[in-house]
């Protein structure tokens, strides 16, 4: 008999996507309507975005938010690596 195939969700919306309406990158499956940037909601396309931390944006936004803070972490609401790098260097100089 035949078997249902497995069907890929799309990561924003978590609905089936058929492959007429599929966006696939970056190991992870979109339709092309849920493909968007994070920041403007615009739609993307595999030629307009670019990602960081598992988010996507429009190339426009991305060099927007990194200009903000000049940094990746802060322009895009993380916390500064060399904040935890302190604190980490400030934990193992108290256990001495």
């Amino acid at each position: 008999m035949f078997q249902q195939t497995a069907q890929d969700r799309c990561t924003a919306c978590l609905k089936p996507v058929y492959s007429m309406e599929k966006i696939a990158t970056d190991k992870h499956v979109f339709h092309k309507n849920c493909f968007c940037c994070k920041h403007c909601n615009q739609k993307l396309s595999l030629r307009t975005y670019t990602t960081l931390y598992g988010e996507f944006y429009c190339v426009f936004h991305f060099q927007q938010l990194f200009r903000k803070n000049g940094n990746y972490d802060e322009g895009f609401g993380h916390e500064q690596h060399k904040k935890r790098w302190m604190m980490s260097m400030t934990y193992d100089a108290n256990l001495f």
